[in-house]
């Protein structure tokens, strides 16, 4: 249900969006106006209520730091990242998202260390080890 309200509130094309036939869409607007998340007339205008609106900023909230996190930091593939980060948004607890969201916003506003921290990051993901003047320099900063 929250890919729907996701969905509903970039482009109010769920069709499209998440691939899924009308029947679905139907069921799923039946299930969601039931919720009071979403004011929708049969064949009309589908529109979130404040509700709807909040759980729906909430997931793509979600979405976008699970993204920068795959895609900024790991150095996963973007259009693997995109379809990692929709799998992930709903499994992650709110703590979970939370203590990430401030760690992708320590590694991505790092003065100078990021550079640092991501090219380490990624040797060791290559190599399997630390290069030792990147770990001195990281040191050396926070002095």
């Amino acid at each position: 249900m929250e890919d729907y309200l996701e969905a509903i509130a970039k482009l109010g094309e769920v069709e499209t969006e998440l691939g899924v036939k009308k029947p679905s869409v139907s069921a799923a607007l039946y299930k969601l106006s039931e919720d009071g998340l979403v004011e929708h007339r049969k064949y009309g205008h589908v529109e979130l209520t404040g509700e709807g609106q909040r759980i729906a900023e909430d997931v793509i909230h979600r979405h976008e730091v699970l993204f920068r996190f795959l895609s900024e930091i790991l150095g996963v593939d973007r259009e693997i990242a995109q379809v990692d980060a929709c799998k992930l948004e709903h499994w992650l607890s709110e703590s979970s998202i939370l203590r990430l969201t401030k760690f992708v916003e320590f590694i991505l506003t790092c003065p100078r260390g990021e550079a640092v921290l991501l090219e380490g990051f990624n040797y060791y993901f290559e190599n399997g080890e630390r290069i030792e003047e990147l770990v001195a320099k990281c040191l050396e900063e926070e002095r």
